[in-house]
């Protein structure tokens, strides 16, 4: 992987929000691993092998007259990563008792330390929904619960997750770097004992957890939760994010046709994490 090379794309937009939100829900469909925000706008990336000069043609969000969007193309090797990361990167505090931090931040003494080195995963607490994500696992009693992590990226909340007392932990990226990603992230936080596999839900099979995260995006969503119904241990909680405000009843509706009952959710710059119980 050290040869990867990245397309970079520096988007400029206004006004920044709803747009860069949209923005990335729309890259993220086109195959885009990660992304920076910045004051301005955001920092996306794509491996070039996955990319075509004209891909962003039939960008919905481009074409909405209320934005207005531009942007530079460029090359960067995966290695100067780093560089773009510890620039770009802030510590995060959750509720006041988890911190999410770079290696190179100083450590502060709060109950849940979560070191994320992400290279080119998606996942640092930043976005809405993984913070929303650490929210709701913040308010659950994990001692001893089974957990599924779906779409882990830099595996912080199957990290999390652990700190809290979940054992045994499954997490799952289909992405190769974030599966590499998560594996150096687990050993770094001293929970070496979750499960880390590359995949999609077809790897689950008959495995049956108390507790599945699944931070993706509303169609795969869509695809996949009959199969976290089929993996739910009985009173078992599905916790689900990276999909819009609007689409929450969409998201429920289908919840409800296998009989998983909603719970509560929150709510961030239109992003939603919601909560499914059995």
């Amino acid at each position: 992987m050290s040869n990867t090379i990245y397309i970079e794309y520096r988007f400029k937009v206004a006004p920044l929000q709803p747009a860069s939100d949209i923005l990335i829900a729309e890259l993220g469909e086109l195959g885009f691993e990660s992304f920076v925000e910045e004051e301005t706008g955001i920092l996306a990336y794509i491996q070039k092998e996955d990319w075509e000069k004209e891909m962003l043609q039939n960008l919905e969000i481009l074409k909405n007259p209320n934005f207005k969007i531009e942007f530079v193309v460029k090359e960067i090797e995966q290695e100067n990563w780093n560089a773009t990361w510890e620039q770009n990167f802030q510590p995060i505090l959750v509720e006041d008792i988890c911190m999410i931090r770079a290696p190179f931040h100083e450590k502060k003494d709060v109950k849940y330390d979560i070191v994320i080195e992400p290279k080119m995963s998606f996942g640092t607490g930043h976005h809405e929904t993984t913070h929303m994500m650490l929210q709701h696992l913040l308010l659950l009693d994990l001692k001893g619960k089974s957990v599924l992590d779906m779409g882990c990226g830099t595996g912080v909340l199957a990290i999390l997750s652990a700190k809290l007392g979940g054992n045994p932990i499954d997490a799952i990226d289909i992405d190769n770097w974030c599966y590499l990603n998560a594996k150096e992230n687990v050993e770094r936080n001293n929970v070496g004992f979750i499960q880390v596999y590359e995949g999609d839900a077809s790897l689950l099979g008959d495995k049956k957890y108390d507790v599945i995260i699944a931070n993706i995006n509303r169609n795969i969503l869509l695809s996949d939760i009959p199969d976290y119904r089929a993996c739910l241990k009985e009173n078992g909680i599905l916790l689900l994010s990276g999909f819009y405000t609007e689409d929450l009843k969409l998201i429920t509706d289908k919840c409800s046709e296998i009989g998983l009952k909603f719970e509560k959710n929150i709510e961030k710059n239109n992003w939603v994490a919601a909560k499914y119980v059995i």
